[in-house]
């Protein structure tokens, strides 16, 4: 586990340089604790993405330690704080799954938040816990989406369903669906066209896409994930409001968290919209997609160089 806390850490670099850093400059840069540095720390939260009313909720949870504490230095309000990030971060909810084969997830979200290849980690992920996969390629407007798609699916070792570019998305999960059935398989991915949140008539679509999921296997989908670009910041956040709207969101994969500063848009996410973080992708190699253990994401955003 070691190494897996390493390599977290070591990813969430930019993240700590751009929150955790600045969050403590705040408190060793203050000479007492008043109004100021809580002024100041609100600042310090909004401008790291965690969102208005979750940096305004913390400053108040911290407001109330350092009273019923009695809490004077400065120097030991980060410590406060992570305990309250941790409690904002809630418990790790894994990834559901039926008893019945097979488990069916629909991925969906914008354009170029890496959907595609997050869905091909995910078939590994799955395969190295000794599942059986199958990708339904329900992206048919992409030119190169369906290639893409084979392309992951031979390096995860995954047969791919399709149809010819052009046709309908829902006819495909339908063939898919019917294949992942008579094949014994135990996850069906299904990926979807990327499509801006504000688009009434894709996202019609993909309320069709998941209807036909419903008809073949009741209860399904199991998961409907939505991937998200965490150098998106804020915009993130909207994001999974709006696709809620249109399709019952149950857990978000957050990508980029290696490449941005904005790691703090994880709290805005779980803060502000009660949709759970459940993976996270740390990186562009194959197996750079964890579980979101928020103990393990807080202890290596804290961690000292030293650790």
């Amino acid at each position: 586990m070691a190494g897996v806390f390493g390599k977290l850490k070591d990813r969430l670099t930019k993240t700590r340089q751009g929150f955790v850093d600045r969050i403590e400059q705040v408190f060793t840069g203050a000479g007492r604790i008043d109004d100021d540095l809580y002024e100041e720390l609100e600042e310090v939260l909004i401008q790291s993405d965690v969102g208005a009313s979750t940096a305004l909720e913390l400053v108040e949870m911290l407001r109330q330690t350092v009273k019923e504490r009695k809490i004077s230095e400065p120097a030991r309000l980060q410590e406060v704080l992570k305990e309250h990030i941790f409690q904002k971060l809630g418990e790790e909810i894994p990834l559901c799954f039926s008893q019945k084969k097979p488990s069916v997830y629909l991925i969906v979200g914008v354009n170029g938040v890496g959907k595609t290849t997050t869905i091909g980690k995910l078939a590994k992920y799955l395969q190295l816990e000794g599942k059986k996969v199958m990708l339904a390629a329900a992206d048919t407007f992409r030119a190169a989406a369906i290639e893409q798609l084979e392309i992951w699916g031979e390096r995860a070792g995954t047969e791919v369903i399709k149809q010819a570019e052009g046709a309908d998305p829902a006819a495909v999960v339908f063939d898919a669906v019917k294949a992942a059935k008579s094949r014994d398989v135990d996850f069906l991915l299904i990926d979807t066209a990327g499509r801006l949140h504000n688009k009434v008539n894709l996202m019609k679509e993909l309320a069709k896409i998941k209807k036909v999921i419903e008809r073949e296997i009741p209860e399904s989908p199991h998961e409907v994930l939505l991937v998200l670009d965490a150098t998106t910041g804020q915009n993130a956040i909207q994001q999974v409001k709006l696709f809620q709207e249109t399709v019952n969101v149950t857990g978000i994969i957050l990508t980029k968290l290696d490449g941005t500063a904005k790691g703090g848009v994880i709290l805005g996410i779980q803060g502000e919209t009660r949709v759970p973080v459940k993976l996270i992708g740390i990186g562009e190699g194959i197996d750079d997609l964890k579980n979101f253990v928020p103990q393990e994401f807080a202890d290596a955003l804290f961690a000292s160089g030293e650790e």
